[in-house]
């Protein structure tokens, strides 16, 4: 059940957030690969979408939707959650935004003192500089720790230092996962689980979140084997969610980080969600 060569990719980052491409060179890529739905999700910011729809809209084979993912905290772990849909313009909306980025530069300054502590001595304003300022995250810190030649890849810098329960790991403001379906529906918006896999125990969170308004689940994730995607679609089928998906793609080119059109769900997924979107507007305005 993997698709390959997508036509649909809900999962995408650019260098708004902790992606290596800027919003116009990915919706150029995404023409490129055949790309015809899609929707940019960089995390907390909303800040590369004006850019990419500009973009977006001198190629008209291509439909761009606005999207987000928010970080939410559970107890030893996290979920990522995707809003796809929303409405991204809102004042209220960008100001809880611009909180939320104001916390993730403090914990990356948090990482880079953990980091030194360590013995890996890191200047901050070498993460500023790479983030060329677009919202930090962690993978900022990440290429930090490349250049000064401590890790050989963002992945070696999760694994030893910044993953969650890694040595320089530092917390930041969150949402909990009803927290943030509540916000996401507030401004229009459809929440989507994002790989759920990340998350342990994720099916028994799902009926929670369903009763907070989830409306989708990542089926058709990144390179999720098929015996994965079927379960998950199951999973989805179970708790009546639209089964959703993208590559996550970053432009990092680490190991196993794929293109899009290469994984995303059917058509027909990207149907159902506008048809969702569109009541909720009616709903809200009427």
């Amino acid at each position: 059940m993997t698709i390959g060569n997508a036509q649909v990719d809900l999962h995408l980052h650019t260098t708004a957030s902790d992606g290596r491409r800027t919003p116009q060179e990915l919706v150029q890529l995404l023409v490129k690969r055949g790309v015809r739905y899609a929707a940019i999700t960089d995390h907390d910011t909303t800040e590369g979408l004006d850019a990419a729809f500009e973009e977006a809209a001198k190629h008209p084979g291509l439909t761009l939707i606005p999207g987000i993912e928010l970080s939410c905290d559970i107890p030893g772990s996290e979920v990522h959650m995707l809003g796809l849909f929303m409405d991204y313009r809102n004042p209220e909306l960008q100001t809880t935004l611009r909180r939320f980025r104001d916390g993730r530069a403090h914990r990356g300054q948090q990482m880079v003192e953990k980091l030194t502590a360590l013995g890996y001595l890191l200047e901050w304003a070498d993460v500023q500089r790479i983030a060329n300022g677009a919202a930090i995250g962690r993978p900022h810190v990440a290429l930090a720790l490349m250049e000064r030649g401590y890790v050989s890849s963002t992945q070696e810098a999760f694994d030893r230092f910044l993953g969650r329960n890694g040595p320089a790991y530092a917390e930041r403001e969150k949402m909990t996962p009803v927290e943030a379906i509540h916000m996401i529906s507030a401004y229009k918006g459809l929440a989507v689980f994002a790989h759920p896999t990340f998350t342990e125990n994720a099916d028994a969170l799902i009926s929670e979140m369903c009763q907070a308004g989830l409306v989708g689940m990542e089926v058709f994730y990144k390179s999720y084997p098929p015996d994965v995607v079927g379960y998950l679609f199951r999973l989805a089928r179970k708790h009546n969610l639209v089964p959703c998906g993208g590559t996550d793609f970053h432009g990092l080119s680490t190991h196993g980080e794929v293109e899009p059109g290469t994984a995303g769900p059917p058509i027909e997924v990207f149907t159902q969600l506008e048809r969702l979107a569109n009541a909720k507007r009616s709903v809200t305005t009427a």
